[in-house]
């Protein structure tokens, strides 16, 4: 019905201007001056098209009252410019977008605090900037403030909270102070895994338990996959599919996918990814070092990766990982140096660790690969997150007996692995050229 719409949008697009700065002019001169020179210049060669980028092209879609949907894409899709149209932080270019009711926006950390006001001060801020009266955010601080664990620093000015304490403020005051709709971005992937938890388990009882609207992007597929009924999927800013999660989860993770041969040097420099960057992923291979199986992955035998990272400056990593997911998103195998507790040096430029894990325990498919790499205050601060690669390659594992070995690849699986070495002098031929330059300029 009409009426159970809480959010209508209608072939919405947003236009940007690239590699043009406008010039202020103070008096009138100037200003006679600037626009001569543009008048001048439109005469004289065509506007050109290449100045402009559309970062969303009529894109339209419909979300009902206590729906979770999840906006999914590679970076630069246009999903976080969705989120600005409707928490009304820019205007679209054309189209239109409808929203009936309160919006609560989590943008980014701490969207909407004022970083010289204290976590109290801030609570009721937001509260008055989402139409609450002073009642309602009384009956509703004490859970707050619990939910964010901030209780010892709530009269402390935010701008020293570390960025944990602000992100956990953040989302529980835009998940307690009940606005009809919730927009949240990526940011709750600063927060530490129990925080993750605990906000995933918020997000579903806005929405199942209190019938509040809840649009929702993120990277992390198995979030989207518990959490949203139906899902979009954006590429280059147009609206490429909506539907059932699980069928859109699984087009997203097959699109651009590479099977992977055994000792082959995959090429990651250009693959989607989260992070600051400061040190990523450029190139990833494996092998079951079995020559008998031609080093192909089997059910119960060793897997070897060798990474190749790049780093700006030397660093210290206690967080590098090798995920493998099976093809609808669901994470089963972690191999993650944390358990190890074994930092990594990295040196300025290309560094190339070698990681085995020792018995693989899965079923005969194909699985992806992703990677990750952060330092130790990844679980607090996004600036601790320097590269997540979400789909590297694909991988095929195979069975030794035709009976089968393995666990249910459904279910989550441990594995013994361990870190074989670190160096730092090139690989040989093999390498990707894209990223080999990269080394030798790096």
């Amino acid at each position: 019905m009409m009426s159970n719409i809480t959010i209508r949008v209608e072939h919405l697009s947003k236009q940007y201007a690239i590699g043009t700065a406008k010039c202020r002019h103070y008096t009138l001169r100037d200003q006679l001056t600037g626009g001569l020179k543009a008048l001048l210049r439109r005469n004289g060669q065509p506007r050109r098209s290449d100045n402009t980028i559309w970062a969303l092209k009529d894109v339209s879609f419909e979300v009902t009252e206590g729906e979770v949907v999840g906006i999914i894409g590679r970076n630069g899709a246009g999903k976080s410019t969705v989120l600005k149209i409707l928490s009304r932080i820019t205007k679209p270019t054309s189209g239109y977008a409808r929203i009936c009711g309160r919006v609560g926006s989590l943008l980014e950390v701490g969207t909407g605090f004022h970083s010289e006001l204290t976590g109290r001060e801030n609570i009721y801020l937001n509260g008055a900037i989402l139409g609450m009266r002073r009642a309602e955010i009384d009956r509703k601080f004490d859970e707050i403030v619990a939910f964010a664990e901030t209780e010892k620093f709530i009269d402390t000015p935010v701008k020293r909270y570390s960025s944990g304490m602000y992100v956990r403020l953040a989302f529980a005051v835009a998940a307690h102070l009940e606005p009809e709709i919730l927009i949240v971005d990526e940011v709750l992937a600063v927060g530490d895994t129990q925080f993750q938890k605990k906000c995933l388990g918020k997000l579903q009882d806005v929405s199942t338990g209190r019938g509040r609207t809840v649009l929702f992007v993120s990277h992390n597929m198995d979030a989207i996959r518990r959490l949203c009924s139906r899902c979009l999927l954006l590429e280059h800013g147009q609206l490429i599919a909506y539907g059932n999660t699980a069928s859109i989860v699984t087009q997203y993770l097959s699109s651009d996918s590479y099977k992977a041969q055994p000792h082959e040097w995959i090429d990651v420099s250009h693959a989607g990814r989260t992070g600051t960057g400061e040190a990523r992923f450029v190139a990833v291979q494996y092998s079951s070092v079995n020559e008998a199986m031609a080093f192909q992955p089997y059910s119960e035998g060793p897997l070897e990766f060798s990474v190749a990272i790049m780093s700006d400056s030397p660093r210290s990593i206690s967080s590098m990982a090798v995920v493998l997911h099976d093809l609808s998103g669901t994470k089963l195998v972690n191999a993650d140096t944390l358990f190890l507790d074994r930092i990594i040096d990295l040196r300025k430029g290309l560094n190339l660790v070698r990681l085995r894990i020792k018995k693989l325990y899965l079923n005969q498919g194909i699985y992806r690969l992703a990677l990750w790499l952060a330092n130790s205050t990844s679980a607090r601060s996004a600036r601790g997150v320097y590269d997540y690669v979400e789909s590297a390659c694909e991988i095929e594992v195979m069975n030794l007996d035709s009976q089968g070995h393995g666990l249910n690849p459904n279910s989550a699986v441990t594995c013994h692995f361990e870190l074989v070495d670190v160096t730092y002098e090139a690989v040989g031929a093999g390498i990707a050229p894209s990223w080999q330059e990269e080394a030798s300029l790096g």
